[in-house]
């Protein structure tokens, strides 16, 4: 397996934030049923996606569980030089309690207006349980990969203390990041997620992720890097543009 391809199909599925989610028809048994939904990752890596109970996929994956979401780069004029990901999974329903208020605190961040549906009209969260993924990276660049996901070592309580310090006191840095790495200026960006390979950031609705030069392992280590980003004059090549 390609440990720069892991890296970059990972990197993927952080930058974006829908993707076409294929479900085995119930309704019209060996067809494939494919539907656009959001999603973030979660605390394992792996996408979170929150869907109505009376969707026609939730009632295929009730079915049958097996699925797979498809991922391609934002605004590519070629799609086939560019990146794309299909994630092969078994899709789990999320019943705990704990594990369900976790899910929430996190989606509710990436997609705020989701807080005012989710229990007004019966909606739940699932999470799709990687088993294989098929990469491409543009030409010529094909992988089968076994292993992609990454663990967030900060998601829970010291990843939300982060995001709303940032978002509290470090106003002018975030400004900063955006317009260091290009992104819209439209409206005022906000932190929404941080992960040891970069951090996620909300310009509307739209949501971009940001590379850290190098990965970070401790809440230390991401203060070092974003105060490093704070004062930059470019953005720096991470780990995975220099391999």
């Amino acid at each position: 397996m390609s440990v720069n391809a892991a890296k970059h199909a990972r990197e993927l599925l952080l930058k974006e934030y829908r993707g076409v989610l294929s479900t085995h028809s119930k309704s019209m048994p060996g067809f494939p049923f494919g539907s656009v939904v959001p999603y973030c990752l979660d605390d394992q890596g792996r996408p979170l996606i929150l869907i109505s109970r009376i969707a026609q996929h939730t009632h295929n994956l009730q079915k049958d569980p097996k699925c797979s979401l498809l991922v391609g780069e934002r605004g590519a004029e070629d799609v086939q030089a560019v990146g794309r990901i299909t994630l092969l999974a078994e899709a789990e329903k999320l019943t705990d309690s704990a594990a369900i208020e976790a899910a929430a605190e996190r989606y509710y961040r990436y997609f705020p207006e989701s807080q005012s549906y989710h229990s007004a009209h019966d909606f739940d969260f699932w999470v799709l349980v990687p088993v294989r993924y098929r990469y491409i990276g543009g030409f010529g660049a094909i992988h089968w990969l076994d292993e992609v996901a990454l663990a967030n070592p900060f998601a829970g309580a010291a990843e939300t203390a982060m995001v709303e310090h940032m978002n509290n006191d470090h106003a002018t840095a975030i400004a900063h990041y955006v317009t260091l790495s290009g992104l819209p200026q439209t409206q005022p960006a906000q932190m929404v997620g941080i992960d040891s390979e970069g951090m996620h950031l909300r310009i509307g609705q739209g949501l971009y992720w940001l590379a850290f030069a190098h990965s970070c392992n401790t809440p230390k280590q991401v203060r070092e890097a974003l105060v490093q980003l704070a004062h930059a004059e470019k953005w720096p090549a991470n780990e995975a543009q220099e391999a």
